[in-house]
């Protein structure tokens, strides 16, 4: 059967989508490039980066960005797959290990968040670097369900911790039940202890929920979540509720979890005043390290705190994503970590 790990679990390495002036960063391509240089360098210190980009040219101008940030360049690695945008959590490939630990790539199905965004492309980059020999052996299944990585939480022992309504969604998978996704995921990722919440929720969110936004595995019997202690919160109700639902929660032994909340920082509005997803629940964890996203507020330094306690093993990094919250996603949202032995690169 086979075993979706956690990401915590070693890697091959972290897939990122280079932004380019047909996505939507077109208005702030530099800065966001800026980020993007600045975490594949960050990334390299502790493993490889895969980053694909829409032609050779565009592959030329990342490598020469990313190799000014000072970036490991035996752990740089360029792969060609047009995109529609660079949400590379979401449209890059879910990767499993089968009962003897080798990777197989699933390619499940993106359609832009029910239809919210062009996808055409962005559908089809897993099978083109499939295809390019990137993962090496590891087979490649295509999976007729949309499933974005950023709607998912892995323990790595058969359970998965997601929001409903981010896979059953009519805009998603039409006609299919509850019951009916859990089968599918049981059969392609060996779930076996399903861990659904109907509640949670931070404003500038276009996912309808990702679970990567709002609570996230630390070890098998720890979450970490979004809290908001402040009724005049527009997120308050939303998060509080969720924060219920997870205190009664129980893992496949039938224990509680330990719980530990994330502080919010301030609100972070967009030039016409509505609020960003400004969150820290979407941290990404890498070999030796985990990455941080911060956004210039008091809250950082205690949000790192936390997670200083919680990987007490990982170095704690942070990375400015004031930039990334324009476009509705922050850290998490725009990498895929790939688990041992899914790339055919040098490590």
């Amino acid at each position: 059967m086979n075993r979706l790990p956690a990401e915590w679990e070693p890697q091959s390495g972290v897939m990122l989508t280079w932004p380019h002036a047909d996505t939507d960063w077109a208005e702030q391509l530099d800065a966001v490039e800026a980020l993007y240089a600045e975490l594949a360098a960050m990334i390299s210190e502790y493993e490889s980066v895969l980053i694909v980009c829409r032609d050779e040219k565009h592959a030329a101008h990342a490598r020469a960005r990313v190799t000014a940030k000072a970036a490991d360049p035996a752990r740089l690695h360029l792969a060609l797959a047009p995109s529609n945008d660079t949400w590379a959590r979401d449209h890059g490939p879910i990767t499993v290990l089968d009962e003897q630990g080798a990777p197989r790539v699933l390619d499940f199905r993106f359609n832009g968040w029910g239809g919210k965004f062009a996808a055409e492309l962005d559908t089809q980059i897993t099978a083109r670097l499939h295809g390019s020999g990137i993962f090496g052996r590891a087979p490649r299944e295509a999976v007729d369900l949309v499933l974005e990585g950023g709607a998912i939480e892995s323990d790595g022992q058969g359970t998965l911790l997601a929001v409903t309504r981010t896979l059953v969604d009519p805009r998603r998978n039409p006609g299919l039940s509850r019951p009916e996704i859990e089968q599918m995921l049981a059969e392609r990722l060996g779930i076996r202890h399903f861990l659904w919440l109907e509640h949670g929720a931070i404003s500038g969110d276009d996912t309808d929920g990702h679970i990567d936004t709002l609570a996230r595995f630390c070890a098998p019997d720890i979450i970490c979540y979004a809290s908001c202690e402040d009724p005049g919160d527009a997120d308050y109700a939303a998060l509080k509720a969720m924060e219920g639902e997870l205190r009664a929660l129980r893992d496949h032994s039938g224990k509680a979890y330990r719980l530990v909340g994330l502080p919010p920082p301030k609100p972070v509005l967009d030039a016409e005043g509505e609020r960003l997803p400004a969150g820290y629940a979407n941290f990404l964890i890498i070999n030796g390290a985990v990455i941080l996203p911060t956004y210039g507020d008091p809250a950082d330094a205690q949000a790192a705190a936390i997670l200083a306690e919680l990987f007490p093993d990982r170095a704690i990094r942070t990375l400015d994503c004031s930039t990334l919250i324009r476009q509705g996603g922050s850290l998490h949202c725009i990498s895929m970590q790939l688990p041992l032995g899914a790339l055919s690169i040098p490590q």
